[in-house]
């Protein structure tokens, strides 16, 4: 799972799987099963992990809310909304400008071991993200990654411009 480049009007541009991956003994087998995520599952190494990625056909994260391990759609890429913005990222200055505070969004914990970020590269993460939870217009939760510009080792680290707001880690 890594970038994939393609020419579109002469010029090279790259189709990028961002995601995260959940330890399996993080994810409850009930979990599993009520949401057919067999197709999620992979080895990293010996050990058995959940991945979730943006491309996805179905992109879900795993979120905590009031304590309660739940899956939600990740952003609005495939455009299911259409007063959400049409996209699985917001900016934490955008948050802090006031530009969601109209949404009924409240502000959630992803649970992951690893993160996928641009180029392909995995990177370990020692408790989560920090997520924006924002109903549709049907009252169901859409999730949105909260960024912020990145570190000068992460941008080496993976090439971005961006990175997730971490909880409790600094990269």
């Amino acid at each position: 799972m890594g970038a994939r480049v393609s020419t579109r009007g002469g010029r090279l541009e790259s189709t990028v799987y961002l995601g995260i991956a959940l330890k399996g003994s993080e994810l409850p087998t009930e979990l599993i099963g009520r949401h057919g995520l067999a197709d999620r599952l992979h080895l990293r190494g010996r050990w058995p992990e959940y991945r979730f990625l943006y491309r996805h056909p179905r992109p879900r994260l795993p979120v905590v809310r009031d304590g309660v391990l739940r899956l939600a759609r990740w952003g609005n890429g495939t455009r299911r909304s259409l007063v959400l913005p049409q996209t699985g990222w917001t900016w934490k200055e955008s948050i802090e400008r006031g530009l969601w505070a109209r949404s009924g969004g409240v502000f959630v914990d992803i649970p992951a071991s690893y993160g996928l970020e641009y180029r392909g590269v995995w990177y370990a993460i020692e408790v989560g993200i920090r997520r924006l939870l924002a109903p549709d217009e049907y009252g169901r939760a859409v999730a949105y990654m909260i960024c912020e510009p990145s570190s000068h080792y992460y941008r080496v680290m993976t090439g971005a411009e961006r990175m997730p707001v971490f909880i409790g880690q600094t990269i």
